[in-house]
């Protein structure tokens, strides 16, 4: 049975759109009856007016874990860590999305009394080689959802092989220099 056809039928059967959560349990099921054959994690996000917003994670197995944000992808397990340490509830959409988007995110580290960048998605997809190489969000409000891409060459590099070729890097203050060996 297709999840649109599921769908649908909740909605006629209740007489309105069904919840996040029923969605959430509907591809839990699926994911759960099929757990020896599915090698997915689903991440299930919307907005109703039981809930307003909600964001359901749904990892291999069929577990279902409603969080306060998700992420998926191969690279998704380098960044976990940081995401948990550094998401704040109350963010805005601007904050959440500059977050994400640009992948720097500036906070202030009160024990030391400095600014620290941090670099999370470019990271990630730096070290995973199974990434896409690109940023793909989807902001979901009451007024709808809306997509965001951002392409590879928007974001920030890291390693670029230079030490393969015979290269060496030195960081300066505010500069790189690229030094033959």
């Amino acid at each position: 049975m297709q999840f649109s056809y599921m769908m649908g039928n909740r909605r006629q059967h209740m007489g309105r759109e069904p919840s996040v959560h029923t969605a959430a349990s509907l591809f839990q099921n699926i994911c759960y009856q099929n757990k020896d054959a599915l090698s997915a994690g689903i991440i299930v996000a919307g907005w109703d007016k039981d809930d307003g917003p909600s964001v359901y994670n749904i990892p291999l197995g069929g577990g279902i874990f409603r969080q306060p944000w998700a992420i998926g992808g191969s690279g998704s397990t380098y960044v976990y860590g940081y995401c948990d340490a550094t998401y704040q509830d109350g963010w805005g959409k601007d904050e959440t999305v500059e977050f994400v988007k640009n992948s720097t995110y500036t906070k202030l580290d009160h024990r030391t009394c400095f600014t620290e960048r941090c670099i999370a998605l470019s990271l990630a997809m730096a070290r995973d080689g199974s990434s896409g190489g690109v940023i793909r969000m989807c902001v979901i409000t009451e007024s709808g959802v809306e997509r965001l891409f951002v392409p590879g060459n928007q974001l920030p590099k890291f390693w670029q092989g230079l030490e393969v070729l015979g290269k060496t890097v030195k960081a300066g203050a505010d500069a790189e220099m690229i030094v033959e060996t």
